[in-house]
């Protein structure tokens, strides 16, 4: 295909034709590949020391068979949602490098499991699971278990259910209820927040407090999308994915990815204190180029009069100095996947090639809608139609390729940009860039939705540093990043579990098992302290290919 030819290989005469095409509608200030973070030696490498999976790899192939993991280090044991089998794996990982399954706890009578965490007081013997019903009418619930996966109690919280996480101290578990709706849109559920106050009693005594966003107007959540059919609410269009709890566990930040915002919870209360949009990445300034097109059969990232929405899947946050700022803050740090809503009864996406553009903003729109040039991006129909005729003045994409930090008043401090990408295209194996999950022989394929998606998202500390770690969906892999101070982020190190010479895809998956890790979904980070054989480890669930694998982060150092 020539993906490795780069516009600043071409002639000259070539080069000046490019330039003179594009520069209406194309901003000309990167065609080639240029790093917007600082590289920086790696400070930890990851060491994959075992790959475990519950079922023969073929019958696993996309079926979310490890989605979410979460690590015990009192058991020593593993919890993977298994989605495949409606069911909770859990293996023994007293020896990392060679995890044996205990049991798998099959949840099918409950509905369908989401997401998983262990209670963190070591005494408490608990395990708590959201369970979706399956159906978009019916409230989903969370399954308590103890650590041997035993039924401890069934709670019901808000429509489905997707992520849970217990506060520091255990004493509340707080649920993101997303409320999806069902496919042809005739019931659109309210979202929500679930408290749970668990505090340190028997499961038979905890109670439950839905937040309910009914009394929310546009002022408590300014930059918020509230874009469903007519006749949506506010409480119907907000869809809850993601909690991050840090600090003392006094506040919830909540995820709405569809609605591109952050909620601010206070959980003692069980109330919303605020929200703030996460805006745009404008594509036509310096550091965030990206590369649009699956059919220009080069690797082309550049500068495009385009917006990207973060739409963030997975955050999480922590506290931390820094020499731009006075005392210790805390802050957000999320994983911008984008997410749209395409249902048999609503849609708000399109293909840029078949939108109508206004003439005096694209005055080379036609060339702009190309399928070698933009033609074929994914586009919010939603936004941008500022005059509600038949064309659009501004353009908005899903997702920003990017991972970015936020002071918890909801400024965006830094964006990773254009970085994740033009790495990938410097340094990623021949097949890889913006590849899909789910098949090799891709390359280049995602380059016109969201490139290599980046939805996955931890934190950990190892001695005076603060890692972050960004699992990449559809070409695989987690890049790490040093955000020990938030105004000064630096790269440290990628790893790919994933080989892109083996021949698979849906029609071919006799030899699936030899291409490794496919579409990593969740990552948990275990301190030297808590690990089995006292090495910091990273723990990251591929949902695609169905496998769990272990990381050490620098052995030799520890």
């Amino acid at each position: 295909m020539g993906l490795r030819v780069f516009y600043e290989f071409a002639s000259k005469p070539i080069r000046n034709i490019i330039m003179k095409m594009m520069k209406q509608f194309l901003v000309p200030a990167l065609f080639g590949i240029a790093l917007s973070a600082p590289m920086a030696s790696a400070q930890i490498t990851l060491n994959p020391i075992s790959t475990s999976q519950n079922g023969v790899p073929a019958d696993l192939y996309d079926g979310s068979a490890a989605e979410i993991v979460k690590f015990d280090p009192v058991t020593q044991r593993m919890y993977v949602v298994n989605g495949f089998a409606d069911a909770i794996d859990i293996f023994d990982v007293s020896d990392p490098s060679d995890p044996v399954l205990f049991r798998s706890v099959d949840l099918s009578a409950y509905g369908n499991p989401n997401s998983v965490d262990v209670h963190p007081v070591a005494k408490l013997d608990q395990v708590a699971v959201a369970v979706g019903s399956g159906d978009a009418t019916v409230r989903g619930s969370v399954v308590f278990l103890n650590k041997n996966g035993d039924f401890l109690r069934q709670l019901q919280v808000g429509y489905l259910p997707d992520m849970l996480t217990y506060g520091p101290k255990g004493r509340y578990l707080v649920v993101a209820n997303e409320g999806e709706p069902n496919d042809d849109y005739s019931f659109d559920p309210v979202g929500s927040v679930s408290i749970i106050r668990t505090g340190r009693s028997n499961v038979e005594k905890y109670s439950t407090t839905e937040v309910d966003f009914r009394e929310l107007t546009m002022e408590d959540i300014p930059g918020f999308r509230i874009t469903g059919p007519e006749g949506t609410t506010i409480a119907q269009d907000l869809e809850p994915e993601y909690v991050a709890i840090c600090g003392k566990g006094k506040t919830a930040f909540v995820a709405c990815q569809e609605n591109n915002g952050i909620l601010v919870v206070d959980i003692k209360s069980a109330r919303v204190l605020r929200g703030f949009g996460l805006g745009f990445i404008d594509r036509a300034q310096l550091g965030n180029a990206m590369d649009a097109s699956d059919r220009d059969d080069m690797i082309r990232i550049a500068n495009w009069r385009v917006k990207g929405l973060p739409m963030p899947d997975a955050i999480a946050c922590y506290e931390a100095r820094s020499e731009s700022v006075k005392g210790k803050n805390t802050y957000i740090v999320t994983a911008n996947e984008g997410d749209g809503r395409d249902y048999v009864g609503y849609s708000d996406e399109s293909r840029l090639e078949d939108l109508d553009l206004d003439p005096s903003s694209f005055p080379m729109g036609d060339t702009m809608k190309l399928r070698e040039n933009c033609g074929r991006l994914d586009i919010i129909t939603t936004e941008g139609n500022y005059d509600e005729d038949a064309e659009y003045e501004e353009l908005f994409h899903f997702g920003g390729r990017s991972f970015s930090i936020y002071t918890e008043a909801g400024e965006r401090i830094y964006d990773s940009g254009e970085f994740i990408e033009t790495w990938l295209a410097n340094n990623a194996p021949e097949g890889a860039f913006n590849a899909t999950n789910d098949e090799n022989n891709s390359e280049d394929s995602r380059s016109d939705a969201k490139g290599p998606e980046p939805e996955a998202i931890e934190i950990g500390v190892i001695g005076e540093t603060t890692y972050v770690f960004v699992g990449l969906e559809r070409v695989g892999g987690v890049m790490v990043f040093n955000i020990t101070d938030p105004h000064n982020v630096s790269f440290v190190t990628y790893f790919n579990n994933r080989d892109f010479t083996v021949d698979f895809d849906a029609d071919n998956l006799a030899n699936l098992a030899d291409a490794g890790d496919l579409g990593p979904e969740g990552i948990d980070f275990v301190s030297a302290e808590d690990s089995p054989n006292g090495v910091p480890l990273l723990i990251v669930a591929n949902e695609v290919s169905g496998t769990t694998t272990i990381y050490e982060l620098n052995p030799a150092e520890f």
